[in-house]
């Protein structure tokens, strides 16, 4: 006997099928995404608790805070930061912005001496830039329990710059300092020039600065300076601007040991007398008939003066105080006038250079607090281009002393980010 059997109901045969459910596989990755979802929220919440929670306990969350933005990601990371802001210490440490005044020295010294402003003379100046910096370096680094109390925001003590990486950079820039003078000129101009350059920057950091020589010491360092330009030829042509390079900054060393407490007494005066000195020595007498940069000596001194290692700070200001006793038109001298438009390049940039120190002089003078003593630094070194730019017009250069001149309005903006002093 056969038993029959009631077919299961095929779906859709009927309009009142049943609904289908979702199988078990299915219903198991929903629910753990709904899950991952609401771990997710709980997370953001959780965090955004704990960030106020933080916020408050430093007091600094004032007010409730609505949803925040969205953040997105700019490219900045904390060791691009790190090295920003390590860049800018080093700026301040060596005081990049006042090495804009360094290349001139080695220019006029070139012209005077009539070399041509080429590769070599640029090889100088940059070797004369980097121990411009490790001068800089090294007076931080030698200065650092000075500073402690009356600078601490200078990069040694304020710990942005360790005492021993202040050392250390300026150790590598005298290298790279002696390396491009060896480069420029051989074993010759590196042990006549840029040797006795180098050894008289650490002298004064060192040990002279804070001694009755330091202003000598600093003075005879920018008048080697000026005759590192010389390279291998006879230095003495390049006397009389390495000696009025080096009395405005003798004058410029001695106000400077006052910017910090604003006792100045009589050094604004000085300096005044020193500026007025040195205008006169800038502009007067005659000068040499070539424009091409071939200078003749401006004196029989200057002629028979023998190649012979750069000239003490003593002798160079002897120098000066000689030319400016007998300077006049057809006085100690055989060379003809200045062209034209040399002249009135020479006497226009030496009255800039008298107006930015005299200014700040008189107003140190009037008031000699610190601020303004410190303002009168400040312009005696940017003062300096104008004075560079006289005495490379006087070589029949007008054109590089344009050049020259023209630095002095970015040399005092970027002193606005990076103190020269």
């Amino acid at each position: 006997m056969t038993t029959a059997t009631a077919a299961p109901p095929v779906a859709g045969a009927s309009g009142a099928s049943a609904p289908r459910q979702p199988s078990p596989r299915r219903r198991t990755l929903r629910e753990l995404t709904r899950g991952a979802r609401d771990t997710l929220t709980a997370c953001r919440v959780a965090a955004r608790a704990a960030s106020t929670a933080f916020r408050t306990a430093r007091g600094t969350e004032t007010t409730p805070s609505v949803s925040p933005c969205p953040r997105y990601d700019t490219g900045y990371r904390p060791r691009s930061v790190a090295v920003r802001q390590h860049a800018t210490a080093v700026a301040e440490l060596v005081r990049a912005p006042a090495a804009l005044t360094v290349p001139g020295d080695v220019l006029a010294g070139a012209l005077s001496a009539g070399r041509p402003a080429g590769g070599r003379t640029l090889l100088l100046a940059a070797s004369s830039v980097s121990l411009y910096w490790a001068g800089m370096a090294l007076n931080d680094w030698a200065d650092r329990e000075e500073d402690a109390r009356e600078r601490p925001e200078r990069p040694v003590p304020s710990g942005r710059i360790s005492a021993g990486a202040a050392l250390g950079i300026a150790g590598g820039l005298t290298a790279a300092g002696l390396g491009l003078g060896a480069l420029a000129g051989g074993r010759r101009v590196l042990l006549r020039r840029t040797l006795p350059l180098a050894a008289t920057v650490w002298a004064y950091d060192l040990g002279l600065k804070h001694t009755p020589l330091g202003p000598v010491a600093m003075a005879a360092a920018r008048a080697l300076d000026v005759l590192h330009g010389t390279g291998p030829s006879p230095a003495g042509p390049a006397l009389h601007a390495a000696a009025t390079v080096g009395a405005h900054t003798w004058a410029l060393t001695r106000l400077s040991r006052h910017e910090v407490n604003g006792t100045a007494g009589h050094e604004p005066l000085l300096s005044l007398a020193v500026t007025a000195a040195v205008t006169l020595a800038a502009t007067a007498g005659t000068s040499y008939a070539s424009g091409r940069g071939r200078p003749e000596p401006t004196s029989t001194a200057a002629r028979q003066a023998p190649d012979g290692p750069p000239a003490t700070a003593s002798a160079v200001l002897r120098h000066l105080a000689g030319f400016t006793a007998r300077s006049g038109p057809g006085i100690g001298t055989d060379a003809p006038r200045l062209p034209g438009r040399s002249l009135a390049v020479t006497v226009l940039t030496s009255t800039v250079y008298a107006v930015t120190c005299a200014r700040a002089q008189w107003a140190a003078l009037r008031d000699p607090d610190a601020a303004r003593t410190r303002a009168a630094v400040g312009a005696g070194i940017h003062a300096l281009l104008p004075l560079q730019a006289a005495l490379v017009s006087r070589t029949g250069s007008p054109g590089l002393a344009a050049l020259l001149a023209a630095v002095l309005p970015q040399a005092a903006r970027l002193a606005r980010k990076v103190s020269p002093t």
